[in-house]
């Protein structure tokens, strides 16, 4: 009975190490890109760099922005574990405005939203502001 009991503890130890479930793990190398101040109608593809950092195939689901000027792309294929990825990111620099937007990712990882950042500045080099300085004052002149 004692050999029996042994048996059964022994192979209940093996069966919860064997049970615990492998996960992925996403790491971003950044989580904000900054465009900077950039020109209207300037390049606006950016990429956000990520690995698996975890010991089970990452699946990214969704990948959606908060505003119809900003376009991501998601990777077709799972990410196996220890390999990178990008998410791309094209922002329409035809607007010219400051550019504070949200990326969120959704996969199976273990934390299942992940948010990401744009930001920047896009100007009309054409427009000239009339509060540019001069270089002398009224006065001076």
């Amino acid at each position: 009975m004692k050999k029996l009991m042994t048996i059964l503890f022994i192979g209940l130890i093996s069966l919860s190490v064997n049970a615990q479930e492998k996960v992925a793990k996403i790491e971003f190398k950044e989580t904000t890109i900054d465009y900077g101040t950039i020109e209207k109608g300037a390049n606006g593809f950016r990429t956000f760099e990520f690995t698996n950092t975890g010991d089970a195939p990452l699946i990214i689901s969704k990948v959606s922005s908060s505003c119809g000027c900003t376009v991501p792309k998601k990777p077709k294929d799972p990410i196996m574990p220890g390999e990178s990825g990008e998410i791309e990111v094209k922002y329409d620099t035809n607007r010219v405005m400051p550019i504070r937007k949200t990326i969120t990712v959704l996969s199976n990882a273990d934390t299942p939203t992940v948010s990401l950042k744009i930001k920047g500045n896009v100007i009309d080099p054409s427009k000239t502001s009339v509060l540019t300085k001069k270089e002398k004052s009224v006065m001076e002149q």
